[in-house]
């Protein structure tokens, strides 16, 4: 795969570790940014994606808001159980 991978979480955020613990059971390596303690990524998501709530997640270019598994799985070509 050869998909960049990076998600704008908060510590605090069920979805947001939802969405972590899907990949890491994947065997997908991604990059994480806590927006709660990074100023200038919380801005960089809210630029990139116009949203102020997490996860905002980026697959390549492609941007998925919130823990949507199916649409997850379906961008990485896995299966999403």
């Amino acid at each position: 795969m050869d998909k960049t991978i990076t998600i704008y979480s908060t510590p605090t955020c069920h979805f947001c570790q939802m969405t972590k613990d899907f990949l890491k059971a994947k065997g997908i390596g991604y990059t994480d940014y806590n927006v709660a303690s990074d100023l200038e990524k919380r801005q960089e998501m809210i630029t990139k994606s116009g949203q102020m709530g997490v996860p905002v997640i980026f697959i390549g270019d492609e941007m998925i808001v919130g823990f949507d598994k199916e649409k997850i799985a379906s961008t990485l070509g896995v299966a999403a159980e």
